[in-house]
Parts: structure tokens; C-alpha cells; sequence
């Protein structure tokens, strides 16, 4: 049994990672439809929730359907960070997710996500403010193996995080100096994992891209549940093909174009319902090339639905995709 405070998965969870400008609500609406167990909302600025700025507070929107669903919050001033949670919780999630890990130039060079691994001290202060200020929801934290190859403190803060009552901690197998380049490593996940102190749940995140890779991932390291973010954009159906290898060993299909094209449909509209239709469309273009990767010939199909601004031109692309692929 999978538990953070109230939140029970009676299998082994397969939850959807906070990502900025992705796991809006249109976005989760299609994950959930495909068996995301757990997951978050774009990540939050404290500064900007105390600030009240109206698009931050937006993103904190939470539907039931989605159940259970954590925000995650940033920030590097303790105070400001327990306001922030204080107004998050308002929002009534399940859990409260304490970004440690964005490696984003313009978050972490200012102390911020992963510019906390360089001060581990205040990462900990952190933690037990907003664990003390909110104690009736999970407090969890998100982070990577460490700032780079020389301060790799993971298995350390974990414990340190541990100990001032987070209920779980997500790690990145990188560093915050690798970004996104190279393989993740996951030797120190499952480290803290194999920690005999360790009493918290330990989810793993970074390059789960398939469900042999999923697999692979839990034999070797045995870790509570998987975290998957960028393999699943344009790819929500990635929920699935995990669960249903996990249950039979058998690798199931892909979607064929047809699911493909309705789910982009689908997706776009509701983003257009949440965002308005400019918004919505300029926003659903980051998934389009995932949804159609491999497609033959496909780059001006591409180019047609990233620069058009009209819904009913988008609409009969995305028909011209499928009457074209789907023979």
C-alpha cells in the first residue's frame, strides 16, 4: 500500500511530475482519463501567490476528477514560503509539494528550486516552516541528486527532510548543472530508497519513457512509485501502457492515429475552455510533434497547426492528419 497521509494507491503508482506551462488542467484531464494515479500542478511562485497575481492563482484550480492532486509551490524566503502554502492549502489539495529541483536558470540562480541543493540548511528550514504552518496536508518535496557532480547531497537531505516531517520526497536522477543532458542516474534513488532510516515514501523521476523502462526501474532500484514528466507530453497515454505491463508482462500497443488526433482535439479544446481560445491554441502547440512523432513527411502538417490562431483551421488539420495516416 502507496500512502501519503490520507492519500492510499492500493497498487504501485504511476504519477504524472509538476511541469511548467504542461500540467495545466487540460493536460491532466487527458492523464487522468489514462490512469495517472497521483498528480500536480504547474509549479507556483510564492511571490507571486502573496502578490495575488490572478494568472498564479489560476493555475491552482483543482477539479475532483483529478483527485487526489498536489500543487507545488517555490520559493527560497521561509516566511514567504509558508504564506505561500498557507494560500495554496486554501485551494484544498491533497498534498503540498515543495519544488527543490527546477533547474531553470531564472529559478535557480536566484536560490529558488534546485538553487536550494546549495543550501541545504535553508532547504530543510523551509520544509519544517511550511510542515509546522500546514498540518493537516502532506507536505512532500521534489528534488535532484544534488547542485552538481562534486555535491551530489541527496541521500543526506533526504534523510534531514525526512526528520522534520516531509511525507515523501521525489527525486530527479541529475544534477541541477546537467539539466536535461545525459542519462538520468538513479544509483543514489535507490540509495535513499535502500536507506534503512528511510520510513518515507521514495518516487523516482528522470528518463522513464516506456513501460520496459519503468519496469527496469523498479526490479533494480525499489522504489515506491515512478514520477514520469516530459515522456508524457504529447504522450498522455503512457499511464496506460505502464499499468497494463506492470499488470501482464505483455507490451501493449500504441495508440493508433485515429486515438491520436481525438486526444489532440480534445485537448485543445479544453485548453481553450480554461485559457481562452488564443491562449489555449498558443499553449497546445508544445504537444502536437509528440502526439504525431514518427509520422512520415509530417513537417508541414507541423508547421500549419504551430502558427495558426484559428480553431476551425486547426480542427480540419488535425481531420486532413487523420483521413491521411489513418488509411
Amino acid at each position: 500500500m502507496f500512502q501519503i497521509g490520507n492519500i492510499k494507491i492500493d497498487h504501485f503508482p504511476l504519477i504524472l511530475a509538476p511541469m511548467e506551462d504542461v500540467t495545466d488542467v487540460s493536460f491532466r484531464y487527458i492523464c487522468k482519463q489514462y490512469g495517472a494515479d497521483l498528480m500536480y500542478t504547474e509549479f507556483v511562485a510564492s511571490e507571486a501567490l502573496i502578490r495575488n497575481v490572478d494568472k498564479t492563482i489560476k493555475k491552482m484550480h483543482l477539479e475532483d476528477y483529478e483527485r487526489p492532486v498536489g500543487i507545488q509551490i517555490y520559493g527560497h524566503d521561509p516566511d514567504h514560503m509558508v504564506e505561500a502554502a498557507k494560500i495554496a492549502a486554501e485551494a484544498n489539495p491533497d498534498l503540498i509539494d515543495i519544488n527543490c529541483g527546477c533547474p531553470v536558470k531564472k529559478i535557480a540562480t536566484r536560490g529558488d528550486g534546485a538553487g536550494l541543493l546549495q543550501n541545504p540548511d535553508l532547504m530543510v528550514e523551509i520544509a519544517r516552516r511550511v510542515v509546522q504552518a500546514i498540518p493537516n496536508i502532506p507536505i512532500t518535496v521534489k528534488t535532484r541528486l544534488g547542485w552538481d557532480d562534486e555535491s551530489k547531497i541527496v541521500v543526506d537531505i533526504a534523510e534531514r527532510l525526512q526528520d522534520v516531517g516531509i511525507q515523501a520526497i521525489a527525486i530527479h536522477g541529475r544534477t541541477r548543472m546537467q539539466f536535461y543532458k545525459g542519462e538520468a542516474d538513479w544509483t543514489l534513488i535507490g540509495e535513499v530508497k535502500r536507506n534503512p532510516r528511510m520510513k518515507i515514501p521514495v518516487i523516482g523521476n528522470g528518463d522513464v519513457d516506456s513501460p520496459l523502462k519503468a519496469k527496469e526501474m523498479i526490479d533494480k532500484y525499489g522504489i515506491d512509485a515512478i514520477m514520469i514528466g516530459r515522456a508524457a507530453v504529447g504522450c498522455p497515454w503512457i499511464f496506460k501502457t505502464v499499468r497494463e505491463y506492470l499488470n501482464t508482462g505483455i507490451l501493449p500497443n500504441e495508440p493508433d492515429i485515429h486515438e491520436r488526433v481525438r486526444l489532440a482535439k480534445l485537448q485543445l479544446t479544453k485548453s481553450m475552455e480554461w485559457k481562452g481560445d488564443k491562449r489555449g491554441i498558443l499553449e497546445m502547440r508544445r504537444h502536437y510533434s509528440q502526439y504525431f512523432k514518427a509520422l512520415p513527411d509530417f513537417k508541414n502538417y507541423r508547421m500549419k497547426l504551430v502558427t495558426s490562431l484559428d480553431t476551425q483551421e486547426i480542427f480540419s488539420i488535425l481531420d486532413e492528419i487523420n483521413q491521411k495516416y489513418g488509411e
